[in-house]
């Protein structure tokens, strides 16, 4: 069946009718919530409408107008209510980020499929896996920071918070019957914790994919560009692709063009972007050349790992060939059961006893419990 856009829900845009749900809401002891935001349309990422459901209730809440949502706080934070989310990540951090929101006691649905072995895991192939239902996600990628939002876009983001609590309930049943659910409670409560990344003033071109090929007066051109793109798209309040990409910012920092007509020729921009920011590129890049050596910037490379032994290689490709017979049996993602990053601590480790598990970090209570005994056994296995 396809999702029925003719459904009841509420509009929240004043303090008043806040207090008013929120004394409906904490009543409650499980609520859905999804998140709308405009990340591709501003230069700012922000929370732009915030959907909640519980039984017989659905609001959708506009930030843009109740500006103080200190109120929420003490729900998001009650660990006898469950938060039940889709792919949580995004909308932790986000909540965090806009309005200092923390969460206790999430469950997210998306990381109950994928630990139950679901091939797809977005929303809308689980909710049509589980229930037949077919999402319209047409309205996915559009400007949720626009006032008045349509009807169409408001009856869209209501539709997605009302399917999560009889999703969760379906999944966690699934989960208990398998003995994986308490797995899932303690990735969640991981979940819970993640925050935005910080910045800190570090270099633009650290989290820039491919700086690293360059050499340091490239680097130091292309830190100029990445300035230059960044506070245009901040006058603008544009997202930073709609000012240049960065494949062109790339190819100009190799290129080191010194006027228009060498600009032209580089093909990396167009003809309006070379009109309205040429000169400007230009002067950035040319006070990027004029840089001595020594002020140029060097990227940080990471210590090269050390070649491990043969004996360590060999208790990898062990608790490897251990793990994917598990993934297989389970029917999961074997990187569930054991990530690489645990399988070379645990291999560089080698624990020999239940209790030498605990001091391995990557590990999680869930996997030691579930799995501690096996690898153990795995590990002397192999000494042997």
């Amino acid at each position: 069946m396809n999702a029925t856009s003719d459904i009841n829900y509420k509009m929240i845009g004043s303090r008043h009718e806040l207090e008013n749900f929120v004394r409906i809401i904490e009543t409650e002891k499980v609520v859905g919530v999804d998140l709308e935001a405009d990340s591709m349309y501003h230069f700012k990422e922000k929370v732009c409408l915030i959907q909640m459901a519980a039984p017989n209730i659905n609001v959708l809440i506009d930030p843009l107008a109740v500006e103080d949502l200190s109120l929420l706080k003490p729900i998001f934070k009650r660990s006898d209510i469950c938060k039940i989310f889709h792919g949580a990540d995004y909308d932790v951090r986000s909540l965090y980020r806009d309005f200092c929101i923390t969460i206790d006691n999430l469950f997210d649905t998306e990381l109950a499929s994928r630990f139950l072995g679901f091939p797809e895991s977005g929303l809308e192939a689980v909710l049509k896996k589980k229930f037949d239902v077919t999402l319209d996600k047409k309205f996915q990628r559009k400007d949720w920071s626009r006032r008045p939002l349509p009807p169409d876009m408001i009856a869209y983001a209501a539709e997605d918070a009302r399917y999560l609590l009889p999703l969760a309930e379906s999944l966690k049943a699934e989960l208990d019957e398998k003995n994986r659910l308490e797995w899932v409670y303690e990735e969640c409560e991981l979940l819970s914790k993640v925050r935005p990344n910080s910045v800190n003033n570090q270099p633009l071109y650290l989290n820039f994919k491919g700086a690293g090929k360059l050499d340091s007066r490239s680097l130091a051109v292309l830190e100029a560009l990445l300035g230059f793109r960044r506070e245009i798209a901040r006058i603008k309040d544009k997202p930073l692709f709609k000012i240049f990409g960065n494949r062109s910012l790339f190819e100009l920092a190799g290129k080191k063009p010194l006027n228009l007509k060498q600009l032209e020729k580089t093909g990396a921009l167009s003809a309006r972007q070379i009109r309205m920011y040429g000169r400007g590129l230009l002067t950035v890049m040319q006070d990027a050349m004029s840089l001595s050596e020594d002020e140029l910037p060097v990227y940080p490379r990471k210590k090269k790992a050390r070649r491990v032994s043969l004996a360590v290689a060999g208790r990898v490709k062990a608790i490897k060939n251990w793990r994917d017979k598990q993934a297989q049996r389970l029917a999961i993602d074997p990187a569930l059961i054991c990530s690489k990053a645990l399988i070379s601590a645990v291999a560089v480790q080698r624990p020999l006893k239940i209790s030498e598990l605990e001091s391995i970090k990557e590990m999680k209570n869930w996997q030691r419990n579930e799995f501690g005994r096996d690898i153990v056994r795995v590990l002397k296995g192999n000494d042997k």
